[in-house]
Order: structure tokens, then C-alpha cells, then sequence
């Protein structure tokens, strides 16, 4: 389980997902989703994964026990969480204190109070009894060979209610031994410039190598963590995707890609950042929470452009509207074509499809038109790639791909006596010069007519069977009321190695599913390369 790495220890790179990202609303790890998480963390090349509290509650004993039989770290050091000896004991006693010697964990990270009034109200106890407490404790630790962190808990609110007492649980832990005094906005209430100066007159202080723990209350923890560095903090506490408790914590991507990119440090082994969105996205399966298509970095819109101005710059120079080229960060940039869309636009989507447009500005502009018109009406093509291709392709071949003719279709619902609904579905369509009709139950209507299409098509297409309708979001449009108005289906189909989004548009919400169906069957066969009927 011990970990190698190429970087050297003059600063850390500290992940707190496994405990403090886990205290998030709606996550719930299993110790087999501990040490998935932990393995990713560790192939993105953070220097310390903090795994829990061994001995608070059997799933941390047991993910301790696990990781070392079970993981063979390259570049993380597995660190235990836990808190210094209880007042009136002493740290070699302190049952609690000795479960995190036997986690086997070469790092240990202790909570320690540094505000007075939690010393007295939460603890019940002195200042002076919790000042014994941590060096009591660091020593003991030090002394079994263990590497110690020290974590000072609501320091910020501390020092400002009493900041002699704040700093002087800083120096007694820094004098005892403790590798890092880390500074915990534990609120997540203080400001860029506030951390910046707090943290530079600690360490002029008291000269103890520090660390920054922050929460993002304010919206600020990824800036307070860079405000902290600035100030001399070497030692940085994050989670994945900025998950933990309230609003989370500070997010580790942004953190890491501003340290390697902006301040030009080295924190990860090389070339280890290109696999950060990877990353990202991993671990938000593993916690099964959808991954943000708005955090920086790795989110799926983060190198996303719509205006048509934007577009017109990036095709001279993608730089003109990107930060940074976003294969440093393993994310790519992607054209939305909307009705903002202009002629660049359509020209570089057409050049990310693999459709070449040979600069036809007449072909072009129909594609542009034809973009906004259909919007004017509702369709919406920057969340539907595969129908925008299929619209692109049309225009370009002259005409659209047809793989099947629909003669006609129909939905029945029926509502029988005791309560119960039966759903049926029948289509009639024509493929390769023979006439097909197929009828089929399902649990609604829209699954029936699916269900309808594949019977009726994988004979002739047995690619079909490989389709798996994935998600359906249906939305209302405005400009009519009630049962009237428009609708919007939008459809995510995968073949199991790939997602592709549909959109329909019509005045009943089964039409505009049923469009949404055609494209994305009319795709699937695209993508798994067969020729469209002649």
C-alpha cells in the first residue's frame, strides 16, 4: 500500500473526499465505493486521500482494512481521520486515539478546537487542558512513527473572537511535532482577503507550516484555498467536484488546474491534469450524482460556445474565447448551434462532426436559416447533436437519410374498469422495399411505440437490438396554456459505447416523442455504419 511519487514534499495536495465530500445531502458511499473513489484519486495523483474515521463507525474500520490489502497506491499516501485525546485522559489511553493507530495509515490528521468558545461550550473544558490536548496527542503520534496533520477546527472564527488563543494551538501543534497546521473555515463564512491576511500573519507568527481547509458557504473556497497559497499556505484540502456538507468544500479540479496552469506548480506526477475530466466524471458515477455540465474545467460546457461572435473568433484562433486549450484538462471544446448560431458556427460544428461543408457559403447559410426557423418553432439543437447532424447532413446531401418510411402510427391508452391502463402501439413503415407493420405494449405510449418501432425494424436492422432509450425529459414551451401549448421531447439513446440526444417538437406530446424516436433510431443506424436505403 505504500505509494511512490516524482513530486517532492514541498507542497501537498490533500483530498477529503472519502470524509468530509461524503458528509454531502444525497451521498451515501459503500466501503466498495471508498476504494473506487480511492483508486481514482490516486491515478489522478493527489499526494493524501484521507479515508475516514477508523473506529467512529464499522464502514471506515472496514475501508482501512480493505485499502490495505486491496490497493497498491502509486502516488497517494492513505491518511486516517480523527480527533486529540479527550480531556482528562491521556493520548496513549484514548481508545479513539489508538483505533487510528490501527487503521495502519502512515498519515494521521487530527480536529483539533482553536476557537475559545468551543473549547469551553463544546469540549467543557480549559484552554489550557485543550492546548495539552494537542501537543499530548501529536506527540503520541509522532512518537509511533506516524505523520501528523493537524486540523484547527472554525480557526478563522477563532481568531477573529481571540487571536492569540487561535495562534497559540498553531505553535503548540507545529512545536510538538505536527507536519501541518491546517486552517479550517469550517463555516465557510470568510472572504478571499480575509484568508489571505489571516493566513500571512499566522506564519509570520508562529512559523509553522500551514495548510487551508475550505468550505464554500460564500462561493468562495476555491478562491479562498488560492488566497491562502498566495499567502504562504503550502498544504491545500479539497474534494472531488466540491462535494461535502451544506454547500460543499473547495472543489480539488479547479484548485489543481490553477495551481498547474496559472501558478505554474508542479502538483500532479506529469501529464496526470489531462486526465482530470475523466476523473471528475468517474467519481460523480460513483456517487451517483449527475456531473455538473457547468463546473470549470471539466464540465461539459466548459469549452462550450453558442454566440456567433465567439464562433467567428475561434475560427481564427481558438484562444481568443478559451482560458486554456482544454486537452490540458482532458475536456474538448464544443460549437451549440442555436439560433445565436452564424455562419462559423455551423462551419466548425459541421468541422467537430466530420462533415465537410468545403465552404459553401450558400449551403451554409440554408443551414443557418433552417437552424432558426426550426427554433423559432421550438426545436432546440444545442442538447440534441444528433438531430442537428442529421438536419446538417440533409442539407448536404439534399435531401434527409432514410433508413424506413413511416405510413402511419398510433397510440392507444385504454382505462379499464379496475383502474388498470393498457398502452398499445402499432407502426406501419416501409424498409428495403417491404411493408412492415408491428404492433406492441408498453408502459406508457411513448414506450410502446418504441418497443412497436423495434419489432417492426430489427429484423431488417438487427443493429437496433443494440439500442437502449436512456433518458426522456419533456418540457412545455411558452407562448400557449395548459393542455394547447407546445411541446418539447428530448430523448438520450445509447448503443452501450456511446449517448446520442433527439429532439421533437409538436402539438401533443406522443408526436413530438415520435420525431424524437425516428431521429434517434435514424442516427443509431447511422453511427453503427449502415448505408441509408437508396
Amino acid at each position: 500500500m505504500t505509494a511512490t511519487s516524482d513530486l517532492d514534499d514541498s507542497f501537498h495536495v490533500f483530498d477529503t473526499t472519502l470524509r468530509d465530500g461524503a458528509q454531502r445531502e444525497g451521498i451515501n458511499l459503500t466501503v466498495a465505493d471508498k476504494l473506487a473513489i480511492a483508486r481514482h484519486l490516486d491515478d489522478f495523483g493527489v499526494g493524501f486521500i484521507e479515508g475516514g474515521w477508523p473506529g467512529a463507525n464499522p464502514r471506515d474500520t472496514e475501508f482501512f482494512a480493505r485499502a490495505q490489502q486491496e490497493i497498491d497506491f502509486r502516488h497517494a499516501q492513505l491518511v486516517a481521520f480523527g480527533s486529540t485525546r479527550r480531556a482528562g485522559t491521556t493520548a496513549d489511553q484514548d481508545p479513539q486515539v489508538r483505533a487510528l493507530l490501527e487503521s495502519g495509515a502512515p498519515v494521521i490528521t487530527l480536529v483539533a478546537k482553536s476557537h475559545d468558545r468551543h473549547v469551553e461550550l463544546a469540549l467543557r473544558t480549559t484552554l489550557d487542558e485543550n492546548l495539552a490536548m494537542v501537543r499530548d496527542t501529536v506527540s503520541f503520534l509522532k512518537e509511533q512513527g506516524r505523520r501528523v496533520f493537524i486540523d484547527c477546527e472554525h480557526f478563522f472564527d477563532g481568531y477573529r473572537a481571540n487571536p492569540e488563543y487561535a495562534k497559540a494551538v498553531v505553535r503548540t501543534a507545529s512545536e510538538a511535532g505536527a507536519d501541518v497546521v491546517v486552517l479550517c473555515d469550517t463555516n465557510g463564512g470568510m472572504l478571499p482577503a480575509q484568508i489571505q491576511a489571516v493566513v500571512s500573519t499566522v506564519l509570520a507568527d508562529t512559523g509553522a507550516r500551514l495548510g487551508i481547509h475550505a468550505q464554500d458557504d460564500t462561493g468562495c473556497a476555491v478562491a479562498n484555498t488560492l488566497a491562502a497559497v498566495d499567502a504562504g499556505a503550502t498544504h491545500v484540502q479539497c474534494t472531488a467536484n466540491g462535494y461535502g456538507e451544506r454547500v460543499g468544500n473547495a472543489n480539488l479540479f479547479p484548485v489543481v488546474a490553477a495551481l498547474e496552469l496559472k501558478y505554474g506548480k508542479r502538483v500532479l506526477p506529469e501529464g496526470h491534469l489531462r486526465e482530470m475530466t475523466r476523473i471528475s466524471h468517474a467519481i460523480a458515477e460513483v456517487v451517483n450524482l449527475t456531473p455538473s455540465t457547468h463546473q470549470p474545467y471539466v464540465g461539459l460546457s466548459a469549452f462550450a460556445h453558442k454566440a456567433g461572435l465567439h464562433a467567428s473568433a475561434i475560427k481564427v484562433d481558438p484562444d481568443l474565447y478559451q482560458h486554456i486549450d482544454p486537452e490540458q484538462v482532458g475536456n474538448t471544446m464544443r460549437m451549440l448551434v442555436s439560433d445565436m448560431a452564424g455562419r462559423a458556427s455551423i462551419e466548425l460544428k459541421g468541422k467537430e462532426l466530420g462533415i465537410d461543408l468545403g465552404g459553401d457559403r450558400e449551403l451554409v447559410g440554408r443551414v443557418v436559416e433552417r437552424v432558426k426557423e426550426r427554433e423559432l418553432k421550438g426545436y432546440t439543437y444545442e442538447a440534441a447533436d444528433a438531430s442537428f447532424e442529421l438536419l446538417l447532413r440533409a442539407e448536404v446531401q439534399g435531401g434527409p437519410l432514410r433508413y424506413f418510411e413511416v405510413e402511419s402510427w398510433r397510440a392507444i391508452v385504454e382505462d379499464r374498469p379496475d383502474g388498470s391502463h393498457a398502452n398499445e402501439a402499432t407502426v406501419k413503415l416501409w424498409a428495403k422495399g417491404e411493408r412492415i407493420v408491428a404492433t406492441a405494449e408498453g408502459n406508457g405510449p411513448v414506450h410502446a411505440l418504441d418497443r412497436s418501432l423495434r419489432v417492426g425494424l430489427e429484423k431488417i436492422y438487427p443493429q437496433l437490438a443494440q439500442l437502449e432509450l436512456v433518458d426522456y425529459k419533456v418540457r412545455i414551451l411558452e407562448g400557449k396554456h395548459g393542455t394547447n401549448s407546445t411541446t418539447r421531447v428530448l430523448i438520450s439513446t445509447s448503443d452501450g459505447t456511446g449517448e446520442w440526444s433527439t429532439v421533437g417538437v409538436a402539438d401533443n406530446v406522443i408526436a413530438a416523442s415520435w420525431q424524437a424516436l425516428e431521429d434517434a433510431y435514424t442516427y443509431g443506424l447511422l453511427r453503427a455504419g449502415v448505408a441509408p436505403a437508396e
